[in-house]
C-alpha cells in the first residue's frame, strides 16, 4: 500500500514539475518559447504568455478563408508597445511568419515586422521591396532583413563598366546586380554590365545600336532593358557622336543575348520603365510625348499622355501609377484608365525620383534641389532641400534612411526627419565640368550602389548589415524566416536557407531601442497582402526549428 502511495505522489509531483517547466519556457522569453506569438487568425492578441499589449491601428481585417490577417497597404498595421520580452536586444533573434502577396501588385509590398529608431539609426527591418530609382525598377518583391546600430561605413569606389559615361539604370535580379549604360562615343554603344566584385564589371552585350541603356525592370522571373539616344548635351558635357535611335525594349536571355520585345513607337529614348498590376509600362524621355503598355507578342500599346506633356520616371504606390514631368514641374498619377494631376511641386520646371518611406510618396525635383512630400492631390510639402544643390535624381530607402543623389556636385545626403539632411560624401570629383551627377540607386549584398555622371563610376555603402533574398518573392503563401547570430544573418523561405551575411567578430549590435514594434509597417510602407503566425523569438532558431514552422 504504502508503495502504491509513494509511486502515487511521485507521479502527482511529476506532473506537477512539467506544468510548472512548461509555463516557465512559456513565460521565459529567453526559452525555447518565442518572446512575441502573434496568430492572426481572429484578432491582434500575443499568445506568447507575454501579454505583449498589441494596438491595431487602420484598417486590418482579421478572419476569411486563409484564418489571416488582412493588411491594405495605406494605413493598417499592428503596434506592440515598448516591452523588455519583445525586444532583441544586443543577442540573436529570430523572425518567422507566414507571407501572402498577389500576384498582380498596384502597390509597393511593405515592411513585415520591424523595430527602428531613426534618431539612433538602430533596430531591424524585414521587408518586402520593390525599389524604383528613377528610370528603373530597380528591385521587384524583393525581401530584405536589416538591422542597424549607428554602424555607418564610406562610400566605396566600384569602378567603371567599360567605358561608362554614366549608369543610367541599375536593377538586382537573381541576387545579381546589373548596370545599363551610356557610352557616347561614335563607335560605342549602350551595354548591360554585371557587377562582379570591387573593379569588375562583366559585359552582359549590347541590345542595340544606340548609345544608352536608358531602363531596366524585373517582371515575370525575366529582367529587361530598354534603349535611347541620350542627348550627352543635356549634362553640359560634347553630344554624343553616335547618333542612332533607341527606343526599343528586349529581354535578357544570357550574356550577349537579348531578345527584342517591340520598338516604341515613335520613341527614340525610353525614359523608363516600371510593373504596374502585372504589366510592363514605359515612357519616353524626349518629345514627342509617349506613354506605353507592353500586351505581349512585341506590341506596345501607345496610351493617352496627361496634356499631352511627357511623364518619364514612374513608380507604384497605392494603387496608381505615379509620373513624374520634365516640362513643367507636376506630377501625374494613372488607374489604368485615366491621369489625374496631382499639382506642381514646388516652384520647380522637372521632377526626377520617386521614393516611398515611412508610407509616404517622395518627389525629387529641379531646380530647386528641393524633395517633397505628397499629402494629398495639389498638397506637396517641402521636407528640405539637400545642401545647396540644384537638382535631386536618385533616392532610395535604405536600411532605414532615406538617401537622395544630387547635381551639380553628385552628392548624396541622407534623411534625418523634418527638413534636415545630412552630408555624406561626394562621389563624382571631376574637373572643370559645370555638372556632376549622382543618378540612380539599387541594394545589393546589402549595401546600396549609386552610378555617377562624368566619371561613369558607380559607389557602395553599406549600413548596419542587410541580407537580401535572390531573386523575386513569388506570390501566394511563403514562409519567411530571419534569424541574426553574432557572426550572421540568415533569410530562409519556406524551410530552405537561401542567403546569409557574415557579421564581422568586431562588429556588435545592440538593438533595444525606445519604440513599439510594428507588423505591417516601417521604414518602407505598410504591408499589402496577409499575415499570419508571427513571431519573434530572443535567440537564433535551429534550421529543423524553421523547417517544422514551415511545414505547419
Amino acid at each position: 500500500m504504502n508503495l502504491m502511495l509513494n509511486s502515487l505522489h511521485q507521479a502527482v509531483l511529476l506532473t506537477a514539475l512539467l506544468a510548472f517547466s512548461s509555463c516557465s519556457v512559456k513565460k521565459d522569453s529567453k526559452g525555447d518559447a518565442p518572446s512575441g506569438h502573434w496568430p492572426l487568425t481572429e484578432n491582434a492578441e500575443d499568445v506568447s504568455g507575454n501579454e505583449l499589449p498589441t494596438q491595431v491601428h487602420g484598417s486590418v481585417t482579421f478572419g476569411g478563408g486563409d484564418k489571416a490577417a488582412i493588411f491594405d497597404g495605406r494605413s493598417a498595421w499592428l503596434e506592440v508597445s515598448d516591452g523588455q520580452e519583445a525586444l532583441p536586444g544586443n543577442g540573436d533573434f529570430s523572425i518567422a511568419s507566414w507571407i501572402h502577396t498577389e500576384p498582380v501588385m498596384d502597390d509597393f509590398p511593405g515592411d513585415i515586422i520591424s523595430q527602428y529608431d531613426l534618431s539612433k539609426r538602430k533596430g531591424f527591418h524585414l521587408s518586402l521591396k520593390s525599389n524604383a530609382s528613377p528610370t528603373s525598377q530597380s528591385s521587384y518583391r524583393q525581401l530584405t532583413f536589416g538591422i542597424d546600430d549607428g554602424k555607418e561605413g564610406a562610400w566605396t569606389d566600384e569602378g567603371r563598366p567599360g567605358t561608362a559615361l554614366m549608369a543610367f539604370a541599375m536593377a538586382e535580379h537573381k541576387g545579381e546586380l546589373y548596370a545599363g549604360v551610356c557610352q557616347p562615343g561614335a563607335k560605342e554603344t549602350g551595354k548591360v554590365f554585371k557587377y562582379a566584385g570591387k573593379d569588375n564589371w562583366t559585359d552582359c552585350g549590347a541590345p542595340d545600336s544606340s548609345n544608352s541603356v536608358t531602363a531596366l525592370a524585373v517582371m515575370d522571373g525575366e529582367l529587361y532593358a530598354a534603349t535611347g539616344h541620350y542627348r550627352v548635351a543635356g549634362s553640359s558635357l560634347a553630344e554624343s557622336e553616335n547618333t542612332t535611335a533607341g527606343g526599343r525594349v528586349f529581354r535578357y536571355e544570357a550574356p550577349g543575348q537579348w531578345t527584342e520585345i517591340g520598338q516604341l513607337p515613335g520613341v527614340a529614348c525610353v525614359g523608363g520603365l516600371v510593373v504596374y498590376n502585372g504589366k510592363l509600362y514605359a515612357s519616353s524621355m524626349y518629345a514627342p510625348s509617349g506613354f506605353f503598355r507592353y500586351d505581349g507578342d512585341n506590341k506596345w500599346t501607345k496610351l493617352t499622355n496627361p496634356e499631352n506633356k511627357r511623364v518619364v520616371n514612374m513608380a507604384v504606390y497605392n494603387g496608381y501609377l505615379y509620373a513624374t514631368s520634365w516640362d513643367h514641374g507636376n506630377v501625374y498619377r494613372y488607374d489604368g484608365n485615366s491621369w489625374e494631376d496631382c499639382g506642381l511641386v514646388g516652384d520647380n520646371t522637372q521632377n526626377y525620383a520617386f521614393n516611398i518611406y515611412e508610407g509616404n510618396l517622395y518627389s525629387a525635383t529641379w531646380p530647386s534641389g528641393r524633395v517633397f512630400r505628397f499629402d494629398g492631390i495639389n498638397k506637396w510639402t517641402d521636407v528640405g532641400r539637400l545642401g545647396n544643390e540644384l537638382e535631386v535624381m536618385a533616392m532610395m530607402t535604405y536600411n532605414g534612411r532615406m538617401l537622395g543623389g544630387t547635381l551639380p556636385l553628385a552628392e548624396v545626403y541622407a534623411y534625418e526627419g523634418d527638413t534636415l539632411w545630412t552630408r555624406m560624401d561626394q562621389l563624382d570629383r571631376t574637373p572643370d565640368v559645370k555638372y556632376r551627377r549622382a543618378w540612380t540607386m539599387s541594394e545589393h549584398n546589402g549595401k546600396v550602389f549609386c552610378s555617377t555622371l562624368p566619371s561613369g563610376k558607380i559607389f557602395s555603402y553599406e549600413s548596419g548589415k542587410a541580407v537580401l533574398l535572390p531573386g523575386s518573392l513569388e506570390p501566394g503563401w511563403q514562409h519567411v524566416a530571419a534569424v541574426k547570430t553574432g557572426s550572421s544573418l540568415k533569410l530562409y523561405l519556406n524551410g530552405n536557407l537561401e542567403a546569409e551575411k557574415e557579421i564581422p567578430g568586431a562588429m556588435q549590435f545592440d538593438l533595444n531601442v525606445g519604440v513599439p514594434l510594428k507588423i505591417g509597417f516601417g521604414a518602407n510602407d505598410y504591408f499589402k497582402g496577409k499575415l499570419r503566425d508571427v513571431r519573434l523569438y530572443r535567440r537564433a532558431l535551429e534550421a529543423a526549428e524553421i523547417t517544422s514552422l514551415a511545414t505547419k
